[in-house]
């Protein structure tokens, strides 16, 4: 089992990196912890770390051109089936 995901995000100039992943990891928590309560035992789902890169001036149909990985992402129902 995978200990960290790849996301491609086009997030507004207003929004910092920071913010953008405060968000992020706080709405996915809430959606898990609702699905599975026995996440509600944890103290923390997620850690505070994470790792955000620029893409600069490339087009976000370049980037998912040529993107490594072109597998669907998993769902958060935890379906793996994909691959």
């Amino acid at each position: 089992m995978p200990d960290h995901v790849h996301l491609f995000l086009n997030c507004p100039p207003t929004l910092s990196p920071s913010d953008a992943m405060f968000r992020l990891k706080g709405y996915t928590s809430r959606v898990l912890r609702q699905k599975y309560p026995h996440l509600e035992r944890m103290s923390s789902l997620w850690t505070r770390s994470y790792f955000v890169s620029s893409a600069g001036n490339v087009s976000s149909a370049t980037i998912q051109r040529t993107s490594p990985s072109k597998r669907p992402a998993d769902t958060l129902d935890g379906d793996s089936s994909n691959g």
